[in-house]
């Protein structure tokens, strides 16, 4: 099965060719982020507008440098949601457009799950797993039985991980998205130097917060304004980063004892950062459970991850040009599956 993969959830206009849903042949991704830095986060409408004006050439890149044709693509996969309704809405009707044109199979597929199954681009990965997703927009642990059976242990009650970088970012007058700078300083600081508070760490549940972490870091920054100077700027971010892996480790651990699973898969643009990989390395050699992280590429949004999925329920046909995109759609108990999720 020769996919055509395209996602459109936020800001980046991606597409692929994956075979088999296990190998890339192609994966092209536009990004916006320097048209939205200007304004310190995505702007939905410009985002929208951004992806019609790149979605056919990006299609176009991505047969080109898989060395095939639109004739050679045997089905179709594309991202339904979680995500901007306007962005989502984009990539739905190029999608659909390339299957009725072609008279091939369409398959929808979840954003959140095709995250979480990007690692098998890489390595195979043996069910049942737990999955934690930590991106901008999600923050959740998963129970993962296989493709398209998936429990939702815990999520965020408020902002997300990767929402809390940025924020706390333009706080410090970081240019969007200020995650990956904050990673960058923190390694030069002391994790120590602030004791920022670890919300829900001890509530007993699998749920996160990150609004009233950002919060401490204001209040903190209003009374110690001389936090922002360079020499002090370090220190900051390194607290306040630990306290947000500390978080995200110790409740995959709470996790991982509830389900007596052995093995973690940690996804999303979160999973990028350098401290979580440190975490979640040291809960690997203090446990004895098997860590996964794809490569960088394939935690930021892709449109190569919806492969995975996108061939399963194609070979399987599962696939249906009768859904709509969903901005809020929900990856629970009973799976992913299109004809069950409508």
């Amino acid at each position: 099965m020769l996919s055509l993969c395209i996602e459109t959830s936020c800001d980046e206009t991606a597409a692929a060719v994956v075979r088999d849903g296990r190998t890339i042949l192609s994966s092209i991704v536009a990004s916006q982020v320097k048209i939205h830095a200007e304004y310190g986060g995505v702007v939905p409408e410009i985002a929208s507008r951004k992806h019609l004006e790149s979605i056919d050439l990006v299609i176009d890149h991505a047969l080109a440098k898989a060395e095939i044709g639109i004739n050679d693509v045997e089905g179709v996969v594309v991202t339904r949601g979680p995500g901007l309704i306007g962005a989502l809405l984009v990539g739905v009707c190029a999608a659909k457009g390339v299957a009725i044109g072609r008279n091939i199979p369409i398959a929808a597929v979840n954003h959140i799950e095709a995250h979480l199954l990007a690692i098998l681009l890489e390595q195979e990965v043996e069910f049942p797993f737990l999955a934690l997703v930590v991106s901008g927009g999600h923050t959740h642990l998963y129970e993962v039985k296989g493709i398209g059976s998936y429990r939702t242990l815990g999520q965020t009650i408020d902002d997300a991980a990767g929402e809390a970088f940025d924020k706390v970012g333009k706080l410090l007058g970081i240019p969007y998205p200020g995650g990956a700078v904050i990673d960058k300083l923190a390694r030069q600081g002391n994790p120590r130097a602030i004791p920022f508070p670890r919300p829900l760490l001890h509530d007993g549940t699998l749920n996160f917060s990150f609004s009233g972490l950002k919060t401490a870091v204001m209040t903190h920054l209003r009374r110690n304004p001389q936090y922002t100077e360079e020499s002090l700027l370090p220190d900051l971010c390194a607290s306040f980063q630990e306290a947000v892996c500390q978080v995200l480790t110790e409740k995959a651990a709470h996790a991982l004892d509830l389900t007596g699973f052995n093995r973690l898969v940690v996804a999303g643009g979160v999973a990028c950062n350098g401290g979580l990989r440190s975490a979640v390395q040291e809960l690997s050699r203090k446990r004895g459970v098997s860590v996964f992280f794809p490569s960088p590429h394939l935690c930021a949004d892709n449109a190569a991850m919806l492969g995975v999925p996108g061939d399963f329920y194609l070979t399987r046909g599962l696939g249906s040009l009768d859904f709509d995109a969903v901005p809020n759609w929900p990856l629970d108990a009973i799976g992913a599956l299109p004809e069950l999720m409508k």
